[in-house]
C-alpha cells in the first residue's frame, strides 16, 4: 500500500464515518476507495465492512437506553439478522470475482434508490400499519423472515439495509423514531459482525487497509456526531445521492 493510497483511504474512511453518523450511505465511499486502490472487490467489501462495523456497535451503545425491552419481537428480529448476515456472507466469499464485479453497479444503483427514497418508503409503510396494539406472532414471523431477506443483502453487500430495516420496524411498531433507530443500530451491527467474523476467518480482509480505515472511520464518526447539529441534514443526503449515482455510472462504464 503506497502513501498516496493510504491517504486516500484514510480520508474515505473518515468521509464514511461522517457520513453514517449524519445521514448513512458511508459504504459509498469506503467500498469504492478500496476498488480504486487496487483491492479486488470480494476483499474491497470485506474490508470496507469490518472497517465500518466499529461504528455499528457504537452506534447501538449511543441508542442503548431507547432499545424496546420485548423479548418476543427482539429475539427473532436478532437471530434472523445474524443468520442472514451469516449467509449473505458466505454467498459473497463463494461468488466469483468477476460475477460481484459485474454485480457491483446493480447493487450501487439499489442502495442508491432506497437511500433516496427509502424516507417515503418508510414513512408510508409505518402509515399503513399505524396500530397501537402488539404485533401477533404472525406479524412477528413474518417480519423476522423478511429480516432474514434483508440480512442475507446485507452480507453480500449491505448498501441501503438502514432504509429497510425502518421499513420493517414501522410494521412491527417497536416503539418511536428513537426506538426504531437503535433496533435498527442493532440489528445492523448483528448482521455487519457475523459478517465481519465470516470475513476475518475465511482470510477475506485486507489488514493493513482495514486497521487504518477504522481508525479514519472513528474519527469520522466522532466528528460527525460533534457537528451533526451545524450540517445541513438535506444538503449531505444530496451529497450521498450524488456519489451513489455516480459510482453507478462509473462502475457500469467499468463493466
Amino acid at each position: 500500500m503506497s502513501l498516496l493510497n493510504g491517504i486516500v483511504l484514510f480520508v474515505a474512511a473518515m468521509i464514511a464515518g461522517l457520513m453514517n453518523s449524519v445521514a448513512g450511505g458511508g459504504s459509498f465511499f469506503s467500498f469504492p476507495a478500496l476498488i480504486f486502490t487496487g483491492v479486488p472487490p470480494i476483499p474491497a467489501n470485506a474490508t470496507s465492512t469490518v472497517a465500518i462495523w466499529p461504528g455499528s456497535v457504537a452506534a447501538v451503545g449511543a441508542y442503548w437506553s431507547k432499545l424496546p425491552r420485548r423479548a418476543g419481537i427482539m429475539v427473532p428480529l436478532t437471530v434472523s439478522s445474524v443468520v442472514g448476515g451469516l449467509l449473505g456472507a458466505l454467498i459473497l466469499l463463494r461468488t466469483p470475482q468477476a460475477t460481484f464485479m459485474r454485480l457491483v453497479p446493480y447493487l450501487f444503483l439499489v442502495a442508491t434508490l432506497l437511500f433516496t427514497f427509502g424516507k417515503r418508503l418508510s414513512q408510508s409503510v409505518g402509515a399503513r400499519f399505524n396500530n397501537p396494539s402488539a404485533p401477533s406472532w404472525l406479524t412477528v414471523t413474518g417480519a423476522a423472515l423478511v429480516q432474514l431477506v434483508i440480512a442475507l443483502y446485507g452480507g453480500f453487500f449491505g448498501g441501503g439495509i438502514g432504509i429497510l430495516m425502518l421499513a420493517l420496524l414501522s410494521m412491527v411498531q417497536v416503539g418511536d423514531i428513537h426506538s426504531m433507530n437503535a433496533v435498527k443500530s442493532l440489528l445492523a451491527a448483528a448482521i455487519n459482525g457475523a459478517a465481519v467474523i465470516t470475513f476475518i476467518v475465511a482470510g477475506a480482509v485486507v489488514w493493513p487497509q482495514a486497521l487504518l480505515m477504522i481508525v479514519g472511520a472513528a474519527l469520522g464518526g466522532y466528528g460527525g456526531a460533534h457537528f451533526a447539529q451545524k450540517l445541513d441534514p438535506g444538503l449531505v443526503r444530496r451529497f450521498v445521492i450524488v456519489v451513489g449515482f455516480s459510482m453507478t455510472i462509473y462502475f457500469l462504464w467499468k463493466r
